[in-house]
């Protein structure tokens, strides 16, 4: 069970204490609570939240969140583990109560202190190479049936405040939920500001207001009691977030009230007031200084071209040790090893080390130094959300991006993506919005997303077939663009033999059954511009044998293969896939002299015009047939409003897709009498 980051932190001059909260109390189940094996109002659900209350309290610096859920499936006890933020040095749990009770009424309690319970759970975000840290609990006895019953509590620092995000719509169905928020005194909306607090942002801007941004349910209110100086919400019947394919990871679709402390008034004058603010920022940790022009004079030379000097200039930095691909180094590392934060591009470059962004920006200092025009674009990751103007919150925006501009065009560069090729983006920072600057340029801006030819992968293979099916033969799989860079950052963070066991598992969810595909080699993983090669050994059995017919798939790669949205007739969210891509195969099946081709898979091409299209060929000759098949896709998003035509394709080509090759087995010949 995730539980959303609750705390934006900026620095709190001053804190006020006050009286202990009510808590959330234990309910007693009812009987039609323990007993129920389905819910009417959420048919086929694995669980369902009976209620949930979460409160956030600033002038006494507090948080509780309580829940009770019913698991009516196994995979509904994926509820009993619960996953907490995890903030070094500014939170303490406080207080963990919890129970589990059976639908006989039994009743088994959660036993210990928190510091007992909780454990360190350290993930990589998809699509993401940083590491998250939560902290974990799980309650005991968990049992389909069962009720799961707990509440935590939280004290954050004088020196922090909040800004609750109410994750109002979850992964199940909630039957009555409540929030509350009580902001720092003298925020509170409709009064006269007088804050007993001093806050600033990170630009030590005064903070004068709570804004908050909200997507609920119709006619669902935000109340508000001056008396009480709260913010609250009640709901019922709250639907489950959509279980959709390829869905963007974007938090603002679903039902939700975010609240921030902010110095803005209204978006315009904030995003424009913040940009500038940005803009001087990067041009201060930018700047071309004397080291680092001295630094560049070494690694260009007086005839190389623009295009000659950025390649150059990027290797280098792109040789640096990335901290958010190694490792981050704590404070007393940093001080053994006399290293800093750094706070210019010349640190960095001093160091050889820094971060994604610290190392982004030392190429845009670089760049510079060299003489050449180029820009900072600051941008959402698309991986993890979209950027929403309505939020005023500036460090919505993740990472940095660097524009440069050469022959009077610009070309988009991700320095401070580890192994990205130079002009190459990782797909997290195409089509993402964010901040730019440039010539008469500086505001909102999106990067511009990729081409399917940017994204190529080609699968060739070499297959000997014996008369009963038995296989011997090879693979080649090429790639460049996403899926190469996908490979090479995975190396980074595994050993040689993890990543082969992590191919090997991917080839076995393509390969048709009763194949067995193992890497021999890897060519290139450690060379971003270069494209990058396995080398694939196969044997096993294909197919399906009579005594008349060897029955072969059609398509090596596609009999096991998923095609995505052909099961789901209807769409409420956009689909993002990430990046357009081409995937071409090409299998050579050499046949033994008594197979004969009976039937062989038709030339086909399925087109969805300016989105996608399939196209494949057969080729046959004496012992030998090659099959062909290339799948072009234009696009990475897809409109709600599109997907019938998009499903529409998707069924055709899952249709073509289980074609077979038939072989006719020749009987031997009988010599005469």
């Amino acid at each position: 069970m995730r539980i959303p980051a609750f705390l934006r932190h900026l620095p709190l001059l001053l804190a006020i204490a006050s009286p202990a909260l009510l808590l959330a109390q234990f309910q007693q189940p009812t009987d039609e609570e323990l007993k129920m094996t389905a819910d009417p109002l959420a048919p086929g659900a694995a669980a369902v939240y009976l209620n949930i209350e979460e409160t956030t309290n600033d002038p006494q610096h507090y948080y509780s969140y309580y829940v009770r859920a019913k698991v009516l499936q196994e995979k509904g006890k994926e509820l009993a583990t619960v996953m907490l933020p995890y903030f070094q040095g500014n939170t303490e749990i406080t207080d963990i109560k919890a129970r589990t009770i059976h639908s006989d009424g039994t009743v088994i309690p959660l036993v210990g202190k928190p510091d007992d319970l909780l454990s360190i759970k350290t993930t990589n975000m998809e699509g993401d190479q940083r590491q998250v840290n939560r902290k974990v609990f799980n309650l005991p006895s968990v049992e389909v049936g069962s009720i799961l019953e707990y509440r935590f509590e939280m004290r954050y620092d004088d020196y922090h405040f909040s800004s609750p995000f109410w994750e109002i719509q979850r992964g199940y169905f909630v039957h009555k939920a409540h929030y509350s928020f009580t902001p720092a005194k003298g925020f509170f909306p409709g009064l006269p500001f007088a804050p007993t607090t001093h806050l600033v942002d990170s630009h030590r801007t005064p903070i004068t207001s709570i804004l908050w941004s909200a997507l609920l349910p119709p006619g669902t209110p935000i109340k508000s009691d001056k008396a009480a100086q709260t913010l609250s919400v009640d709901l019922n019947n709250i639907q489950p977030i959509p279980d959709e394919e390829w869905m963007p990871p974007n938090e603002s679709l679903f039902a939700h009230v975010r609240f921030y402390y902010t110095s803005a008034r209204k978006g315009s004058d904030f995003w424009s007031d913040q940009t500038k603010l940005w803009t001087k920022d990067v041009d201060h940790f930018a700047e071309p200084t004397k080291s680092i022009k001295e630094a560049v004079a070494t690694l260009i030379a007086p005839g190389d071209t623009e295009l000659d000097k950025a390649r150059k200039l990027y290797k280098a930095v792109q040789a640096l040790d990335n901290t958010d691909f190694s490792r981050k180094k704590s404070e007393s590392e940093l001080k053994q090893l006399n290293l800093k934060e750094a706070r210019r591009a010349e640190d960095t470059w001093a160091q050889k080390s820094g971060s994604s962004n610290d190392i982004a920006l030392l190429y845009l200092a670089m760049l510079r130094a060299a003489g050449l025009t180029a820009y900072d674009m600051k941008v959402v990751n698309r991986s993890r959300s979209v950027f929403d103007p309505s939020y005023l919150y500036f460090d919505q925006l993740d990472d940095d991006i660097i524009i440069l501009n050469t022959g009077g065009k610009d070309i988009v560069l991700d320095p401070g993506e580890k192994m990205c090729p130079f002009q190459m983006v990782h797909w997290k920072h195409t089509g993402a919005t964010g901040v730019r600057q440039g010539a008469g340029i500086r505001g909102a801006a999106t990067s511009p997303l990729q081409a399917y030819t940017d994204n190529k992968t080609l699968r060739t293979g070499d297959i000997t077939l014996d008369a009963h099916g038995a296989i011997t033969g090879s693979l080649s799989i090429v790639m460049t663009g996403q899926q190469a860079l996908g490979w090479r950052q995975t190396a980074l963070r595994f050993d040689p033999g993890e990543i082969k066991k992590q191919f090997d598992r991917g080839l076995a969810l393509v390969v048709p059954y009763g194949v067995e595909a193992h890497i021999d080699r890897f060519a290139g993983l450690d060379d971003p511009e270069a494209d990058l090669i396995a080398t694939v050994s196969l044997r096993g059995s294909l197919g399906s044998s009579t005594s008349k017919r060897l029955l072969l798939p059609g398509f090596f790669f596609q009999t096991r293969s998923h095609h995505p949205f052909v099961d789901q007739v209807l769409r409420q969210e956009p689909v993002d896939m990430h990046y357009a891509d081409q995937i071409t195969d090409q299998i050579v099946y050499h046949l033994p002299a008594n197979l004969t081709f009976e039937s062989t898979p038709l030339d086909t091409k399925i087109p969805w015009e300016g989105h996608a299209a399939l196209i494949a060929k057969t080729k046959s000759e004496p012992g030998q047939i090659t099959i062909a098949r290339v799948f072009s896709r234009a696009f990475a998003t897809v409109k709600p409003e599109e997907y019938f035509d998009l499903r529409d394709f998707y069924q055709k080509i899952a249709a073509a897709d289980q074609a077979q090759l038939v072989l006719a087995k020749t009987p031997p010949a009988t010599k005469g009498n």
